[in-house]
């Protein structure tokens, strides 16, 4: 993830805004504390991939797990490089390779946001106002993190913007949009001088809006560097990313830097448990609390959230709900995903939207008209979100999901059960290789207690044995059954696709099937290997195979 150069196949075609105003390198030395060039170029763009370089780019030579980008400079001055930022190490690997200025600082990765957002001219500081192309409203950015939820919470976020009238831009999990062009996205949140180059296209092409998820690997990594927020918001907390976090302690320190003066110039948080309170408390910009749980671990303080969620009731497959705030301002809001948890979300993104429309200039109650009328017109928070409680079928329920860590698949299992006793779920899932192998247990344990029948099998293994990862899945599985003596039914079944058909072998019309961990993904990585694998395609054809009836899916052949 950190060398310039990991992989054989060629990269993408970068996407760059058309109009770029160069920027000299003694300029952008001078900003990242390097010394100045012996000879001064202008430079129109920047990467860190020697395959992605364009005429006038700064090359980025980074050092990587694997190798060092210094390694791969000659090819990016052939390919029209103007000059190299690296390290000592890197400086050292290029001495008498290239004839281009060569600037050195101790950490060129935390230089690159700088550096990106100088030449792109997409910075701004907390207290200014965001830039944009001449002529142009100001860009409004949304960033959510969370552990769960923020794929879901960003479209709605976009989906809300469009009923009320702005283009949007987003960037995430599953896709970037940037007005009409989807790119695939490979990151939950790109390197750094993507992410400028897209808000720059964005702004270059009049969008009103950007959002954008914000993992805890982007934190960490400086993804987000030289990105001010006009609303950062947080969904919630829960185990996973512990290989790389440590703790969840450290996990939460590291969400914690998006709500500082250097990334945001305002928050949403939500507060149904400690870790929100925790960091709305901690956060160093405006916090406005949303609490939207019916009750909460720390009722007295989180009962005095500015936003609350109250009047839930079923509406379909989804709900509507109240959104109260201050000053007695109130929303009939629905969503038509199921679910609290999309709730939740929901209640998030319209937070957010109303503490920027009221932040831009108006009132609170103007904002919450606009929002109510672009809801009631619009129903913005039924968007359909690829592989997020995708509905497959109906008889059996069937739905796939991306929930991969323990409360995300406690949550999914709860949503798709059935008031209708005679009912079962049946899920199948796995946990994915090389990550944080604590949570596997305790997925299993979570799965038999909310599902009928219990499905083993392979999520992305990675280079890691399969064996051993659904071992420790059913381990947690098999011990919560015996403890607490549950009629819960577990199998191992593999590969993924085999598994998926034994859930439809299973199923009977009444029943849910959840098949959850992988959500949108088509590939599933075994060994270096990818393998073409879509959970919905899988589903699809094995409840048509049983004389089912699928429902017609976006984005897959019917």
């Amino acid at each position: 993830m950190s060398d310039n150069h990991p992989n054989p196949a060629a990269a993408d075609t970068p996407v760059r805004p058309a109009r770029v105003v160069p920027v000299e390198l003694a300029t952008l030395a001078a900003l990242i504390g390097a010394d100045a060039p012996a000879a001064d170029v202008l430079v129109g763009g920047v990467s860190l991939d020697s395959r992605a370089i364009l005429p006038g780019d700064l090359y980025l030579a980074l050092p990587g797990a694997r190798s060092h980008g210094a390694d791969f400079a000659e090819a990016a001055v052939a390919a029209g490089a103007v000059a190299v930022l690296s390290d000592a190490d890197g400086a050292a690997r290029l001495a008498g390779r290239v004839d281009v200025p060569v600037l050195v600082v101790p950490s060129p990765r935390k230089a690159a946001g700088t550096v990106a957002a100088a030449i792109y001219g997409t910075h701004a500081s907390a207290d200014s106002v965001p830039p944009s192309a001449p002529g142009s409203a100001p860009m409004a950015l949304f960033g959510v993190t969370g552990t769960n939820g923020k794929t879901t919470t960003t479209y709605f976020i976009n989906s809300l913007l469009q009923a009320l009238g702005r283009g949007t831009g987003l960037i995430g999990t599953i896709e970037i949009l940037a007005g009409n062009v989807a790119i695939p996205s490979k990151l939950t949140t790109p390197e750094s001088t993507d992410v400028h180059a897209l808000l720059a296209l964005m702004r270059e092409r009049g969008l009103g809006a950007a959002s954008m998820e914000v993992s805890s690997h982007a934190l960490e990594f400086g993804r987000v560097d030289g990105v001010v927020f006009d609303v950062a918001g947080f969904t919630n907390l829960t185990q996973d990313h512990l290989d790389l976090h440590g703790s969840m302690a450290g996990y939460a320190a590291v969400k914690a830097q998006l709500f500082t003066p250097s990334h945001a110039r305002r928050a949403v948080v939500t507060v149904d448990d400690d870790w929100g309170l925790a960091l709305a408390a901690r956060a160093t910009v405006p916090v406005a609390t949303l609490r939207t749980t019916a009750a909460s671990t720390q009722a007295g303080a989180a009962a005095d959230a500015q936003w609350q969620v109250s009047g839930v009731e079923p509406a379909g497959l989804g709900s509507r709900f109240t959104l109260a705030g201050p000053d007695g301002v109130e929303l009939a809001l629905h969503t038509g995903l199921p679910g609290d948890f999309n709730v939740a979300n929901a209640a998030l993104a319209a937070t957010m939207v109303l503490e920027q429309l009221t932040a831009a200039g108006g009132t609170l109650s103007e904002a919450a008209a606009q929002v109510q009328a672009a809801a009631d017109a619009h129903d913005p928070f039924t968007v359909a979100v690829p592989g997020r409680m995708q509905l497959v079928a109906r008889e059996p329920a069937a739905i796939v999901d991306f929930a991969h860590n323990p409360d995300a698949l406690q949550r999914a299992l709860g949503a798709v059960r059935s008031t209708d006793a005679s009912s079962r779920v049946i899920v199948v899932f796995g946990a994915t290789g090389q990550r944080d192998a604590t949570k596997r247990p305790t997925m299993g344990a979570v799965a038999v207690r909310g599902a009928d029948v219990v499905i083993v099998t392979d999520d992305d293994p990675h280079d890691e044995d399969a064996a051993s990862i659904r071992a420790g899945v059913l381990a947690g599985a098999r011990a919560a059954v015996a403890a607490e003596g549950l009629a819960t039914v577990v199998e191992e079944v593999f590969p993924r696709a085999d598994a998926i058909v034994r859930a439809v072998e299973l199923a009977h019309a009444r029943d849910t099937i959840l098949v959850a961990g992988r959500g949108h993904e088509v590939l599933q990585e075994v060994q270096g290997v990818n393998l073409p694998l879509d959970d919905r395609v899988e589903l699809r054809t094995a409840l048509a195979a049983r004389g089912f009836t699928p429902e017609p899916v976006a984005g897959i052949e019917s």
